[in-house]
């Protein structure tokens, strides 16, 4: 009994959106809707996912290689500005995988998969962002940077365009919302709140026997993503009352700090940065004054001390 517990805490640093696309059905029906193409042989798709490695927390949510195309996938509940970087990592991984050291010092070129890279955004939160790159991280901006990485941001939240396309992120997503619903419009206690949604799920014909096959992980699954959630929530709900930057968020503060810095060594000033990030002058001058006062190191963790 002790060693099936054992197992399940292993297996649930995945989310139910990994578990559920390991079926190469679903990673096919997925790659289809995204495509508007009409595979059919799940045989032609070799799945790519990383089986022991992790980084942060998580290991890869999906990846697979289909027509010599690469995609790669990652579903998100909280907004991250960082996911060009995470996938450059499990690129590199995968790529390793693919292709062994002894392949690389052939004279004659290898021939790899183009890589695509999507991530799936379910969160409460609005992110208007439907595209991440790797450029946009680097600490100064160059003109024709020498590598780049584009992240394609699909909210998936009531998006009918995708979702009509895809049965198996249309149920997914039906499941997400009847535990929200009963998390936080009706206040149930989140186990008793999963348990519920599954057993709904079941009655009405939404992914009967994935959830017949693996509740138990599911609801372990869902209890550590739903407190993860509330964790993120209460920190950020901690640096607002911190005032950290008048009232931005931690999170939000670093990126306006490093947005500030990229500007004021292009001797911008705080007028015309004020108006190219379409924030008023009294909101960022704080912050504004804290940079030109960390020249020439600009250290962030020094002007977040000055700000608090």
């Amino acid at each position: 009994m002790a060693e099936k517990k054992d197992n399940v805490a292993v297996k649930y640093k995945d989310n139910v959106f990994c578990m559920l696309y390991r079926d190469k059905n679903n990673l096919l029906e997925l790659y289809n809707a995204l495509n508007d193409s009409n595979y059919t042989n799940v045989d032609d798709l070799e799945v790519t996912t990383l089986k022991d490695g992790s980084y942060m927390k998580y290991k890869n949510d999906a990846s697979f290689v289909l027509n010599m195309s690469l995609y790669m996938f990652e579903q998100q509940s909280s907004k991250n500005e960082n996911m060009p970087l995470r996938f450059m990592h499990y690129l590199s991984d995968v790529y390793r995988e693919m292709f062994g050291n002894e392949l690389l010092h052939r004279r004659t070129m290898i021939k790899i998969p183009v890589p695509y890279f999507v991530t799936f955004y379910n969160g409460k939160e609005k992110w208007d962002r439907d595209k991440l790159t790797l450029a946009e991280m680097f600490e100064r901006h160059v003109d024709n940077p020498q590598i780049d990485l584009e992240v394609k941001v699909i909210d998936i939240n009531g998006n009918a365009e995708i979702l009509n396309k895809c049965k198996s992120l249309r149920d997914y997503m039906t499941f997400v919302e009847k535990v929200r619903n009963k998390t936080d419009v009706k206040k149930m206690n989140v186990r008793e709140a999963v348990i519920q949604a599954i057993d709904e799920c079941i009655e009405q014909n939404i992914l009967v026997d994935f959830f017949k096959e693996h509740r138990e992980e599911i609801v372990e699954m869902s209890i550590y993503d739903y407190e993860e959630e509330k964790v993120r929530k209460t920190l950020a709900d901690e640096a607002r009352e911190e005032g950290v930057a008048e009232g931005i968020e931690e999170g939000e503060c670093i990126k306006v700090i490093t947005q500030i810095i990229k500007k004021v060594k292009k001797s911008k000033t705080l007028p015309i940065i004020a108006s190219e990030l379409e924030e008023e002058e009294a909101d960022i001058k704080p912050i504004y004054d804290a940079v030109i006062a960390s020249a020439p190191d600009y250290d962030i963790e020094e002007i977040k001390a000055k700000l608090k």
